[in-house]
């Protein structure tokens, strides 16, 4: 195993990859350093003395400017180095020439999906269950109640029978000691136990927009559900408005013509304050909602090629081996699916912080490359005028693991797009059309992208993780890929693939992105389930469109 790594020639930053103590001496590219410090794992340290304003290098990239000396050898802190990144313009460096990779060995291969009539292709087949504002959220509640259980969806029983158990041994004088001593059994959720075995899930999409707001936020959350209803991994949908809302139905329904213009799925609406009372809307709802869900099961999953997947790349709880790790393994993949003719998506624009040139080089035209610089420039101006910008998105997570300013997470997150060219810049909550990398404007924050991404269509979300988390998605299954081994094997029931091998010299990055792309396929075929869809963990959180970094 290496004791560090420079990521690029031009860099003046090494990483350590196990823990430095002060006194080695190591070689990285033709810089020879004595360290000087302890460095922990994936903390940086100088390959040479630094002065105040001197700018600090990773990935080939600025991603800092030093606020203190830094003797060569010394460890890059927060007290030490502030964020600062290279500037952009909206004007591309001459034709980008993209070096595909070989993909001969993929193209015979294939998914087993659920084939939509508009031409697209689902891994999954879900029903969804949509409050149009927040006051219809019990409703909804109501009807989860009523099919989770009955029709074997839910996730929790293991906790409930747990619960039972409690009560009983304290009903007949247990002591504190034996109700310690009750452990939980394992969930035995199986498909075949379900009245609908073609229907994946009955997915609940609760949040607390609608009203208040402005228009434009009831325009975007309209959108967003349009996507949802739209996406190739669902089948139906019933929505319920409570009707005075700012979220009609009419406008969800042409934010639907505008994604879908044939669209046919069934779509059962449902106005509250058009219905006698609450039993007799939930009656209606639930009774309608059935007789679809027996349609929607009839739905068989058929061979597709890998130019149908769309996938989402996604990173949270990012740690100092993200960009070296897992992103550039789901960039390799990304390539991959590329060259095969499908879609990627790359979001997280505060995360794109100081590598906007390159993504500006990199689209296919000036009119990609002046919506891209649009999009994030506005983005970061409208952090500027509330007191904030994109230099306060690392958490504190984030930067105890050694990505202390956002140009060096940015530079590491920026790998999971991989290397070919950008066919198109969107807006959210916009839908991914053309084969090849989209840029998808979104906040940082996981769930609300990994929402947002869903919503542009990803049918398959991959997720890198070095710290962990358990995020999934009501519709889209995400695959969690770790960066480091310790956190793969400290928390197995988060995480679905492991590259801490590269860290460690065993494997390479094409190697696993190439092993990573045999579990997707497994995945989108619903042969495999993801620890998220095991733990029935389906986050959804629509962007208001605010500041959120």
């Amino acid at each position: 195993m290496k004791e560090a790594l420079l990521i690029d020639p031009s860099d003046n930053l090494g990483v350590a990859l196990r823990s430095l103590a002060p006194g080695e001496i190591l070689t990285l590219g033709e810089h020879r350093v004595e360290i000087r410090a302890t460095i922990p794992p994936k903390q940086k340290f100088t390959l040479w003395e630094m002065s105040v304003g001197d700018r600090a290098r990773m990935y080939g990239v600025t991603v800092g400017v030093v606020t203190r000396p830094i003797p060569a050898g010394g460890l890059v802190t927060t007290a030490n180095l502030q964020h600062d990144a290279d500037d952009f313009t909206r004007t591309r460096a001459g034709q980008f020439v993209w070096n595909a990779p070989d993909v001969s060995a993929w193209r015979s291969r294939h998914f087993d999906g659920y084939h939509r009539s508009d031409g697209s292709v689902g891994t999954a087949n879900h029903w969804v269950v949509i409050p149009m504002v927040f006051c219809e959220t019990r409703n909804v509640n109501a009807i989860r109640a009523a099919f989770e259980r009955t029709l074997g969806y839910e996730k929790t029983s293991h906790y409930q029978q747990l619960a039972n158990r409690l009560v009983e041994t304290y009903r007949s004088g247990g002591e504190t000691d034996a109700i310690r001593r009750i452990t939980c059994e394992p969930l035995q959720e199986s498909a075949a136990k379900r009245v609908f075995p073609q229907v994946d899930g009955i997915q609940f999409l609760t949040h607390s927009l609608g009203c208040g707001g402005t228009r434009d936020d009831a325009r975007a959350l309209c959108g967003l559900l349009a996507g949802y209803i739209t996406h190739p991994n669902v089948a139906g949908a019933t929505v319920l408005s409570l009707g005075c809302e700012h979220a009609q139905l009419e406008m969800l329904e042409e934010a639907i013509r505008v994604r879908s213009p044939h669209f046919d799925k069934p779509l059962l609406t449902y106005r509250q304050q058009g219905y006698p009372d609450e039993q007799t809307l939930l009656e209606t709802a639930i009774k309608e909602t059935f007789l679809g869900l027996i349609e929607a099961n009839q739905a068989t999953r058929r061979p597709a090629s890998l130019d149908k997947l769309c996938l989402g790349v996604e990173c949270g709880g990012s740690d100092g081996f993200s960009g070296i790790s897992a992103n550039p393994t789901l960039g390799s993949l990304a390539d991959r699916l590329v060259a095969l003719g499908g879609r990627v998506i790359l979001s997280e624009f505060p995360e794109l912080c100081g590598v906007e040139q390159e993504l500006v080089n990199r689209c296919v035209s000036d009119e990609v490359a002046a919506r891209f610089t649009e999009l994030t420039s506005a983005y970061a101006a409208r952090a500027r005028a509330v007191g904030s910008d994109f230099s306060q998105n690392p958490s504190p997570g984030n930067i105890r693991d050694g990505l202390i300013t956002d140009a060096i997470k940015s530079a590491g997150a920026a790998k999971k797009g991989g290397t070919s060219p950008v066919v198109e810049a969107l807006d959210y909550p916009e839908v991914a059309t053309q084969p090849g990398l989209t840029l998808l404007c979104t906040p940082g924050g996981d769930v609300e992208s990994t929402t947002a991404m869903a919503g542009a269509h990803a049918t398959v979300i991959l997720f890198t993780t070095g710290l962990g988390t358990p995020t999934g998605n009501p519709v889209s299954p995400v695959v969690k890929v770790s960066t480091n081994t310790e956190l793969a094997e400290r928390l197995p029931d988060l995480i679905d693939f492991d590259t801490g091998a590269i860290i460690r010299g065993e494997a390479g990055i094409h190697e696993l992105g190439e092993r990573l792309l045999d579990l997707v396929i497994e995945v989108a075929s619903g042969r495999v389930q993801t620890k998220a869809q095991i733990l029935g963990q389906e986050d959804f959180q629509p962007w208001k469109r605010g500041v959120s970094l």
